[in-house]
């Protein structure tokens, strides 16, 4: 009889131990964290996936102040072309997504967003000089307004909306201008926002000899590795940099003539 007493002294206290244990992980916050979490952090703030008060901010929500407390002082971002606009930008959530899995980038890219903290910059500016209401943001407000009644695509600029038209392009795009500034900084009268692909574009015939008005080399082409690798594969020994069409082919750069689909290191 002594033996049952023991054991049901010992399946109490193992029942006490596993409750308290229990109470415990639910006492912590990083328990009610997970629970209330909409999904997996990025890979760049998965540091951050217990600690949701770096980012968060009690009924508020995202607070831009905290997301600059971690980024302002990331010079060598701030100083790229692509990033330099961000060092007067205050808003953060807006183009910047969090929660959507580990591989997903935290950036959702809305035009629209963007071209509207600038016009408050504008009138932010406007308020502070001597005669506010008389600059260039009410004439950009005005020229919304008029080309919103108009009907779509009678600006010139049918892939965007007003709001995206006030926006200079090659501000941020400069960079990735693979016309070498051939056709202007006017990226709009071909590319819209959602992608840079044009489905209206047609490439040249397949027999044209002119690609390198277009396409330029990758670097490899200009060393050794020309000679030794690319000449070798495609069977064209005598081939120049800029004669494309005597190894590649239009539906594809990897597309070589005579070999087939050729993965490039």
């Amino acid at each position: 009889m002594r033996w049952v007493w023991i054991a049901l002294i010992l399946g109490v206290a193992l029942l006490i131990h596993v409750a308290w244990g229990s109470l415990s992980h639910w006492k912590r916050a990083e328990t009610w964290q997970r629970l209330a979490s909409p999904g997996a952090l990025s890979a760049a703030h998965a540091s951050l996936e217990a600690t949701c008060v770096a980012c968060h901010t009690s009924v508020t929500g995202v607070d831009a102040v905290k997301c600059i407390a971690c980024h302002a002082n990331n010079t060598s971002l701030l100083q790229r072309q692509p990033t330099a606009f961000h060092a007067d930008i205050t808003n953060c959530r807006e183009c910047h997504v969090e929660h959507q899995g580990v591989n997903q980038r935290p950036t959702n890219m809305v035009h629209t967003a963007l071209a509207r903290i600038g016009l408050q910059q504008l009138a932010d500016a406007e308020k502070a000089s001597r005669e506010p209401g008389s600059g260039i943001h009410v004439q950009l407000l005005h020229w919304i307004e008029e080309q919103g009644k108009a009907e779509h695509g009678s600006a010139g600029v049918p892939s965007l909306t007003p709001e995206e038209a006030v926006l200079r392009c090659a501000t941020c795009h400069a960079n990735e201008d693979r016309h070498f500034r051939l056709f202007g900084e006017d990226c709009a009268l071909c590319h819209g926002t959602a992608r840079w692909t044009i489905a209206e574009f047609r490439h040249p015939s397949a027999r044209s000899l002119d690609c390198a008005q277009c396409h330029q080399a990758p670097p490899s082409h200009y060393m050794e590795h020309f000679r030794m690798v690319s000449q070798r594969v495609a069977g064209k020994p005598h081939a120049q940099v800029n004669q494309c069409y005597l190894c590649h082919q239009t539906t594809a750069w990897n597309d070589i003539k005579e070999v087939g689909w050729y993965k490039h290191h």
